[in-house]
This record gives structure tokens, sequence and C-alpha cells, in this order.
């Protein structure tokens, strides 16, 4: 992804960023799950309220009542379970409202060309691009798709699936139906793009993108240009061959180059 790619890219993951939710995020349909943090209030019942954490058993404590078995259940079926064990001899007609206050049963891994790559808590909803946003954005080597394991959803089968976004259809061309929800236990990575690098007397030494049509030329075009000092008929190409390194010496301009070529340009003495 070239840097106007990625400038377009830091700016769409930046106003999604900007609207996120709120700390405290509703999720009735979310299923909780072992670590995650419930804020529970009960309308005109300060003393009542409470934040709790999911226990690897499954329980939450709650004033009065106690331990509470929420394994498995819902945000709405919590707050039913709590309206009624608050009924039953506490409080008359109880309002139980539950919030989301720390999501941290659902995970998922995001590698390769991310600034800080790493696994990261999933809200109840978190989208493609919000990942890539929180995990620090992609680097300027990265490649302009995401490549994402998922497991399959039958509990006896341990296979996966593997889906492929095209980010540059994402952000550039504004396919949203392409940043899709990221599941508990997705494996996200970013492959470092195809590039060369242009080195010596040129104005902008650097990585620059691979494209089936480069060559010595555009590469040299791509890098800011000669500098005065340069030798211009003196190029030289690095190239992996085999595992081993070899120089193409004095090469010509609409010289094709490949991934991984290094385009030194010499400095002139006459």
């Amino acid at each position: 992804m070239n840097r106007d790619n990625m400038r377009v890219f830091l700016i769409f993951t930046m106003v999604t960023v900007l609207f996120y939710p709120a700390a405290y995020t509703f999720a009735g349909d979310y299923i909780v799950g072992e670590g995650d943090v419930l804020s529970i209030t009960v309308y005109e019942h300060d003393d009542m309220s409470t934040v709790a954490r999911v226990t690897y058993a499954g329980t939450i404590s709650v004033p009065l009542i106690g331990q509470v078995v929420v394994k498995d259940m819902t945000v709405s079926q919590i707050a039913k379970k709590l309206t009624g064990l608050f009924s039953d001899g506490y409080i008359v007609d109880p309002q139980v409202n539950i919030f989301i206050k720390e999501y941290r049963s659902r995970k998922a891994i995001i590698l390769g060309q991310v600034n800080t790559p790493g696994i990261y808590n999933l809200r109840e909803q978190t989208s493609l691009l919000e990942l890539i946003s929180q995990a620090g954005g992609m680097t300027k080597l990265a490649c302009s798709k995401a490549i994402i394991k998922r497991k399959t959803q039958a509990e006896d089968d341990s296979s996966e699936s593997v889906i492929k976004i095209n980010l540059k259809q994402l952000v550039e061309e504004g396919e949203n139906n392409l940043n899709i929800q990221i599941k508990d236990g997705d494996s996200i990575y970013i492959p470092k793009n195809d590039v060369y690098y242009v080195t010596g007397e040129i104005k902008k030494p650097d990585a620059y993108e691979y494209e089936e049509s480069s060559s010595v030329i555009k590469a040299i075009t791509m890098a800011g240009g000669f500098t005065a000092k340069a030798s211009k008929t003196a190029i030289q190409i690095i190239r992996k061959i085999q595992g081993k390194e070899e120089v193409l010496a004095d090469v010509k301009m609409d010289e094709p180059i490949l991934p991984e070529d290094v385009i030194v340009v010499p400095e002139s003495f006459f």
C-alpha cells in the first residue's frame, strides 16, 4: 500500500475511532464470558448497584443476593434473572440495567504488517478496520489484503476457514461489505507487500511498492530522480538468485525489476 493510500487508510480509521462506543456499551444479546466486567444498576437503589467481573466458574457477585451463575447467558437474560432474584423478598418491582464495562472474554489476534501486533479484546461488534486501528494501523510495507483464519462453528471440527479481504477495495473504493465483523478466536494476518529498494545518488532512497510493470526508470522516478552527483550509466541491481546475491552491472533504464531488488545509483566521479 503506497503512501497516498496509507494516508486515506489512516484518515478512515481515525474517523472510525472517533465513533467508537463509549466505555460503557449496552449489548443485550451479547453472551458474557470469563473476565467480562458488568456494570449493574438498580433504579432508585444505589446500594444495590455494583460492578462485577465474571469468574472462571461463570458467576458474578451481587449485593444481598451473593453469587449468581451467568455462564452462557446474554446480558438481557442476566438482567431478567437479577430482576427475579431482587423481586424475591428484596425490592418491589426492581428495574435492573446491565452494561458491559469491559470486554475480556472475546479475543482475536492480529499479526504481520501492523504497528502493534498482538491479542486484542473484542467488543460486542468489532470490525476489521476497527481492529487494525486498535493495532496502531498498518506499516508502510503492508500489503493491500488481509487474511483472516476463522474456526468452524462445529464443536467437533477443528478445521479453519480462510477469508481474504481486499483492503484497497474496502478503503479506496468504499466497499463496506468487506469490513466484516471480527469473531472470537479469529486470527488476522496482514502480509508484507512486494517491494523493491532504491539507494545511492537519488533524492528519496527508500522501499517502494512493486508492480508488475516496474522498471529501473520507473523506480528512479518513484525515488524522486537522480541527484546532481549521480552516474546515470553505471546503475546496478543487487538481486537474490537461488538464495545468493548477484550484482547486475550497467543495467539499462528499461530493465525490468523484481520484488526485493535493490537498485543502486552510484556517484559519478567525472
